[in-house]
């Protein structure tokens, strides 16, 4: 019985008709045309024994790396752990970004066998640093598997895959937030009535969208799940899009009855992603894995090619901006000597909470005063002197009405420079504005909060006018005719100019600008560095950081001293 050689991991008493094997016993097929249809029919799809030996097959014909670790290597790592009971899991690795192993129809301590087989993984593939859905389908194929190693050896195969155009799973977090974006576009373009769903009564489309893949792998019943992942092993990831598309389209059925919603209420984006997640588990009771799969494959002209198109624009503009790795905090102690830490304007545990905002790979620097007006004077030459050659650098202004505001400044001030007499932008994505009195807010880039606009951004340059009141900002510009834009940029409630919503910092003798884009600056200081202005600007969508226009009491300007080189 399968339940010998293949059901190790297996509780048969969740299995429901899954427990009871029938149909063919064997597979004679070496054609993938051959099998693409038998998958989509459910050949092997009642007989747990041969769908594990035919997952076996498919996965192993997959183009690897020369250097792929197989059953061997766990082997030789874990020992015999497979006969060992720990009472408690090891922790999954920050890569699968808090995602827990699904149950599905596992018995409860396999789900150990999963956590080690997934810290095993993290081992060999240090180059993985974001893969949400490795816990779903570890806990699947576990299903399928004769021991722990052969499960791992089948896991490697799937991320070692090194096909041209082709891949199974996002591994870093470019991948991932891109593959959202491109979800975004399939749905707008597919899907379009259960889009406008979504964009009616979420307050955050984005959100919505970014459990897509969870949708697919973790909240499908196991009896679905299996039948998607026959498909998947076979034609590869576009399938995920497909089922996930067609999981949109039944949400939008269940929610307005096969008719077009009426005056939607817009809602908080954790209730829609909450009311989805609870639809696709209880799918069962209204729609079968055959008619998922029948919806899915009747989505006409979704090409692997439309698909990679999509993912690589999506990846190639989120890389321009700077989106590349999620900024996930962790409780970062900024070890703050009080006897040596002295600003005039920030006490020590505000300077914490500040830190608790930087990127992460600038979160263990120590801070170093490089400028204060109240020792070098209010001279704006005299800032720029002590302030380049570090990167980054964070400015703080007391003004004279006791309010406390300043900016994360991700470049050098000496890139000023390259853009000759003329003020012009420059900076990254990972510039952001705040205030920390009267009240503590930040406001980051508006494309991190919504990355949709990436799509239609390019990087500004030496040619993009920093402060010109000539230039008509009323417009949007993009870089290609409107009809090549992302889909999904034109049915979001944004439609912002190219330009403005990548002006971060500008610096010439008289003046220096952080954020522009719309009808201001988040923060304009002038030459003397003794009076400003603020208001709200489209690159931060943030408010005024205190009064409109004020006068500086004092200004700081802090660099980050590497601590492990000291």
């Amino acid at each position: 019985m399968a339940e010998d050689e293949y059901g190790t991991f297996v509780d048969w008493s969740q299995m429901g008709d899954l427990a009871t094997s029938s149909g063919p016993t064997k597979l004679d097929c070496k054609e993938l045309k051959e099998f693409k249809q038998m998958a989509r029919q459910g050949y092997w799809a009642k007989n747990h024994k041969l769908r594990a030996q035919v997952y076996q097959q498919l996965i192993k014909t997959i183009p690897c790396r020369t250097v792929t670790p197989d059953a061997e290597v766990y082997r030789d790592i874990i020992g015999d752990a497979a006969a060992k009971k720990p009472s408690s899991h090891i922790p999954l690795p920050e890569f699968v970004d808090g995602n827990p192993v699904p149950r599905y129809c596992l018995k409860v301590e396999a789900v150990a066998s999963a956590h080690r087989i997934i810290n095993c993984v993290a081992g060999q593939f240090p180059d993985i640093s974001h893969c949400p859905s490795l816990p779903a389908l570890t806990a699947l194929l576990l299903h399928f598997s004769k021991d722990e190693a052969q499960c791992f050896e089948h896991v490697s195969r799937i991320l070692a895959c090194n096909e041209p155009g082709k891949r199974l799973l996002d591994q870093t977090f470019l991948a991932y937030e891109s593959s959202c974006m491109t979800f975004g576009d399939l749905a707008n373009k597919y899907c379009t009535a259960a889009h406008k769903l979504i964009v009616a009564t979420a307050q955050d489309v984005v959100e919505v969208y970014a459990d897509w893949q969870r949708w697919v792998l973790g909240d499908l019943p196991f009896a679905h799940m299996v039948r998607v992942l026959d498909v998947y092993l076979v034609e590869g990831y576009k399938v995920l899009y497909r089922v996930a598309i067609a999981l949109l389209k039944f949400y939008r059925k269940h929610k307005t009855g096969g008719q077009a919603g009426q005056n939607q209420q817009r809602l908080d984006s954790g209730k829609i992603r909450s009311d989805i997640q609870a639809f696709i588990k209880g799918i069962g009771s209204t729609v079968t894995p055959e008619k998922l799969l029948e919806k899915s494959f009747s989505i006409r002209l979704i090409s692997r090619k439309e698909i990679t198109l999509l993912q690589v624009t999506n990846e190639k503009s989120l890389q321009q901006k700077g989106i590349t790795v999620k900024q996930k905090r962790r409780n970062v102690q900024l070890a703050l000597d009080p006897d040596t830490f002295s600003s005039e304007i920030v006490s020590a545990k505000e300077m914490h909470d500040i830190w608790s905002w930087i990127p992460e790979r600038f979160a263990l620097c120590q801070p170093e005063l490089l400028f204060t007006t109240s020792t070098h004077g209010c001279s704006l030459s005299r800032f720029y002197s002590h302030c380049e050659g570090h990167e980054p650098t964070l400015l703080l202004i007391r003004t004279t009405d006791g309010d406390v505001c300043g900016a994360f400044l991700s470049s050098d001030w000496e890139e000023r420079k390259r853009g000759g007499n003329k003020l012009s932008y420059f900076g990254t994505g990972e510039c952001f504005v705040f205030r920390l009195k009267p009240e503590m807010e930040r406001y980051e880039w508006v494309v991190i909060r919504h990355p949709e606009l990436a799509s239609a951004i390019r990087p500004a340059g030496p040619d993009d006018p920093a402060a010109d009141p000539s230039a008509d900002q009323s417009l949007p510009q993009p870089d290609k005719p409107p009809g090549e834009l992302s889909p999904f940029l034109a049915t979001h409630h944004f439609n912002l100019n190219s330009k403005n919503t990548s002006m971060f910092m500008a610096g010439s003798f008289d003046s220096i600008i952080v954020g522009g884009g719309g009808d201001s600056n988040a923060l304009f200081i002038d030459a003397e560095l003794n009076h400003g202005h603020t208001g709200r600007c489209a690159t931060f969508d943030n408010p005024p950081l205190c009064k409109e226009s004020f006068q500086i009491s004092l200004l700081e300007a802090w660099g980050f001293q590497d601590a492990m080189a000291h």
